[in-house]
């Protein structure tokens, strides 16, 4: 049985309450299969993926002491970290205890038996030099020969023990000693001591570099610098032993250098917001007012993708004049229509199909909701996106495309989580004066956030988004960002019908032949409305005008002159205007009295004269009309070409179909398939049956009744030891996992057989067969020992795993 963790320890000593707080800020690690005791908790908890997904949630103050732990070598006192924090006393001690609370919150901090701290071993590999201090001494002379530390000591002027061990103590304790450290470095020459006390200082003023795995690679560097013999010679400096890299100097000799009166930053106190007082009142009419007006714009945006749906670029998404084409007949600015088209993407509204970005069937089933559920699912999947959506141009001015399919980008999650985090820490019933003041804020809550050079102040393009939506209103926090923030859906929907009105359902029509519609139009009165007229103004009010070339679409449409008048009857608020009723008339009576049938192609009607006058109109001689009878031209262009031809002169023709009737010109939307293809039925595999894709459990994670469980199994549970009399497998699948995966533990077995069972997503350390160790996230599992078959979403394919290269597992 392996020995038990600190961690686990840790874990096993808290009450019930205490365990839940771990587990509700680690859901992943509490993830199905649940975790069957503290050992395996522990285990998953300390996981390299599992503490990458909670670093960019943690605040400025949480990783400066992270890093200040990690530069101490854990395991380290608290007086020890304090005094490196400046942190021993007085609020800044409070602050650093509610600091190192949260950090055990998390699982990433805490104390062990002896009272010392120790942290997550994946959360120390988070810097490759915390605090600028490499290595220590100890660590960084391994591998060095006896004759070499017998050399260092004797030019220190220390008389060299008689083995290696004793050689290597006795260099180490003399350069953990500050005072022989200085005293050495006082009497190198000038070329020397400037060098150390440059390497000293230097490194903390680089920004900290992050990594998961693997090491630093340092930078290269050319030849040892001038001085550095002197420097190798006594310790102050090690070389690499293959000459690899930089001379790197030992943590003792930085901090010896640096001098006891230097700190570790720590900045527990977010940046000052100047703010101004706002009623809640106030903060729910502008959010009302504005969630409604970009639900307005929305639909009229996707409503024009679907009529004509956008043409891609050549290098992938919608460039600048299609995105304008949107913009200016759904009568919606730039940023609006990005952000629009990014999350209907997002959500499954839209998809790529071939040279286009065509709405999907569920685009129909969204247009038919009312508005407040419409905004709900875009609100949605503006949290979550992976990118900033209104960013039109990249770090070098150039124009970026709409649906371009840049790679994910965490930092612009965090930017938007970070927004709504620091609105959240003002005090009630105030906001930001200036909203570009929350800018420093979110780089204090979310260090990792995402922030564009070309911005003129910090975060301005997240903090404009916000406001666009809603989400940020009079400069605090509205209600839509406090229930979009605790990720509660249904509560959001509850706001989103509270501040969002209905759909409207009848408009104004006026005499001046426009119809006005306050709020937000219903799909039919929309389309209605764009059948017949052509709109003007959207937001929380749209305006259509009337005009003949409007109506003679809805008459070519099919539509009858008393059917439009009916229509628009029964969403008139009042009585038809008697303008627009003469218009629809006196179109009606012009259109079809020429009728187009094909032949290449002929026109015929009941009027001679008419015939007459169209074969002598000199714009119409192109055509090549020639009369065949009193009441039948010919012509030399096409149907359409015709069609298109005498409409432009003002005239109304109608075309035929080959049997003689009229033709309806109604344009069907063009709709695309889902983007990922419907998963296949199981099949049978080497005598095995694939298992199907269950439907998801609907109940909710509880972690308090996770914690009691844990705390009454046993510390750790052996793994399953079949054919060594021990406990067998749970089920099958992790029989057949375990047998083949040789490199997973057997808590990731559990996660991926689990996946496999469940037809649930996984996320895999895959090792691919040129060596390089991939990340991948796998959704229709189908088990094919010793392969796997998966959709991996990396490569948007079907593709086949080799098991045994699968090396670590995570929940999605």
């Amino acid at each position: 049985m392996k020995p038990r963790s600190t961690l686990a320890t840790w874990l096993g000593g808290l009450d019930g309450a205490r365990l839940a707080r771990v587990l509700e800020t680690r859901r992943d690690a509490a993830a199905a299969p649940e975790p069957r005791s503290v050992g395996e908790l522990a285990e998953r908890l300390q996981r390299p993926g599992s503490v990458a997904l909670v670093l960019p949630r943690l605040a400025r103050p949480h990783l400066q002491v992270a890093e200040a732990l990690a530069a101490l070598r854990a395991p380290a006192s608290r007086g020890a970290l304090a005094e490196l924090l400046e942190a021993a006393d007085g609020e800044a001690a409070r602050e650093l205890d509610a600091v190192l609370e949260a950090l055990a919150d998390h699982a990433l901090v805490w104390f062990d038996g002896a009272g010392k701290l120790r942290m997550a071993g994946a959360l120390r590999h988070a810097w490759d030099a915390p605090l600028g201090l490499d290595a220590p001494l100890e660590e960084l002379l391994t591998g060095t020969t006896s004759d070499e530390l017998r050399g260092m000591l004797a030019a220190l002027g220390v008389k060299p023990p008689g083995t290696k061990s004793q050689r290597l103590a006795a260099l180490v304790e003399h350069h953990g000693d500050p005072e022989r450290v200085l005293s050495v470095v006082a009497k190198a020459p000038a070329a020397t001591r400037k060098l150390l006390e440059d390497r000293a200082g230097a490194r903390p003023a680089r920004p900290a570099r992050f990594i998961m795995s693997g090491s630093p690679d340092p930078d290269p560097e050319p030849d040892p610098e001038p001085g550095a013999r002197w420097a190798l010679d006594r310790g102050l400096l090690i070389e690499d032993r293959h000459r690899y890299g930089p001379a790197r100097m030992p943590a003792e000799v930085a901090l010896a250098l640096r001098g006891p009166g230097r700190h570790a930053p720590f900045q527990p106190v977010p940046p000052s917001v100047e703010r101004v007082s706002v009623a809640p009142v106030d903060v729910d009419r502008e959010a009302s007012a504005v969630a409604s007006t970009f639900a307005a714009g929305a639909a009229s945006v996707l409503s024009v993708c679907s009529t004509t749906a956008p043409a891609r670029l050549r290098s992938g998404g919608i460039g600048a004049r299609e995105l304008a084409r949107i913009g200016k007949a759904a009568h919606a600015d730039d940023a609006v229509v990005r952000l629009v088209l990014e999350t209907a993407y997002a959500a499954g509204l839209m998809t790529r199909n071939g040279d286009h970005v065509a709405p999907t069937g569920a685009y129909d089933a969204w247009a038919e909701q009312e508005p407040s559920e419409q905004f709900a699912v875009l609100l949605q999947a503006w949290w979550n996106l992976a990118l900033t959506p209104t960013r039109a141009r990249d770090e070098d001015g150039k124009a970026l495309p709409a649906l371009g399919g840049a790679p994910p980008c965490n930092g612009c999650v965090q930017a938007r989580h970070g927004l709504l985090a620091a609105a959240a820490r003002l005090p009630a019933g105030h906001g930001a004066r200036v909203t570009a003041d929350l800018g420093p804020l979110i780089a204090w809550h979310r260090p990792f956030a995402d922030c564009s050079l070309q911005e003129d102040t910090p975060f301005a393009t997240v903090i404009r988004e916000a406001e666009l939506l809603g989400v940020l209103a009079r400069g605090a926090l509205s209600a839509l960002g406090i229930h979009l923030r605790t990720g509660d859906p249904e509560a959001l929907g509850v706001e989103c019908r509270r501040l969002l009105p209905s759909a409207t359902a009848t408009a104004r029509l006026g005499a001046d032949l426009t119809a006005v519609v306050t709020g937000t139009p219903s799909t039919r009165l929309a389309a209605l409305l764009d059948s017949v007229a052509d709109r003007e103004t959207s937001g929380t009010a749209s305006v259509w005008r009337f005009s003949a070339a409007g109506v003679r679409r809805a008459l070519d449409a099919g539509h009858t002159p008393e059917g439009i008048t009916a229509d628009l009857a029964a969403v008139a608020a009042g009585p038809l205007p008697q303008p627009l009723s003469y218009l629809i008339a006196d179109t009606a009576r012009g259109h079809g009295r020429v009728r187009i049938a094909p032949a290449a192609c002929v026109l015929h009607g009941d009027e001679p004269a008419l015939l007459t006058e169209l074969a002598a109109h000199r714009k119409l001689a192109k055509l090549g009309l020639r009369r065949l009878a009193p009441t039948v031209l010919i012509s030399r262009s096409p149907l359409d070409a015709t069609l298109a031809a005498l409409r432009a002169e003002g005239y109304a023709p109608v075309a035929e179909t080959d049997e003689g009737t009229v033709r309806i010109e109604k344009t069907r939307p063009r709709r695309a398939a889902a983007a990922v293809p419907a998963p296949r039925g199981s099949r049978a595999r080497g005598g095995r049956t694939a298992a199907p894709n269950l439907a998801k459990g609907s109940t909710d994670f509880d972690p308090i009744a996770l914690a009691t469980r844990l705390l009454a199994a046993p510390a750790t549970i052996p793994d399953p030891a079949p054919f060594e009399g021990g406990a067998p497998f749970a089920t099958d699948t992790e029989e057949i996992v375990a047998g083949w995966a040789k490199q997973l533990p057997y808590t990731d077995v559990r996660q991926l057989a689990h996946a496999i069972d469940t037809g649930q997503a996984i996320t895999v350390e895959y090792v691919a067969a040129s060596g390089n160790l991939t990340v991948r996230t796998l959704s229709r599992l189908e088990l094919d020992p010793p392969y796997l078959e998966a959709w991996c979403h990396l490569r948007e394919d079907e593709r086949v795993f080799t098991l045994s290269r699968i090396h670590g597992v995570m929940p999605t």
